[in-house]
């Protein structure tokens, strides 16, 4: 599994086109091999959005990357937005067990 997690900045005069555009390309959510899509504005202040997204594999993420929704989006945004966007590799998964309302570690 592969996880992204991180930032977009834009400039906040830019918000309202840049959720217009995310929301037109919402059937990412919906790509093989997507097991989670989220972009929300964390700080509209500032123009920051928290970006968090799941896939099954690294070929899913580029088949995701190559597709033309999202080229004609990274188009019209990539001048426009600076990305702090790593991923992670993840080797195993494992449910959260909640004692008490604090977590532990299983």
């Amino acid at each position: 599994m592969l996880i992204l997690m991180g930032y977009i900045h834009l400039d906040p005069s830019d918000l309202h086109d840049f959720v217009t555009d995310v929301e037109a390309i919402s059937g990412t959510r919906t790509e093989e091999g997507c097991l989670f899509y989220g972009i929300v504005l964390e700080d509209g202040p500032t123009g920051r959005f928290l970006v968090a997204q799941r896939w099954q594999d690294r070929e899913s993420l580029t088949a995701h990357l190559e597709g033309g929704e999202t080229l004609a989006f990274l188009e019209t945004w990539r001048d426009r937005m600076k990305v702090d966007l790593p991923a992670y590799d993840v080797l195993e998964e494992r449910p959260l067990a909640m004692a008490n309302g604090r977590a532990s570690r299983q």
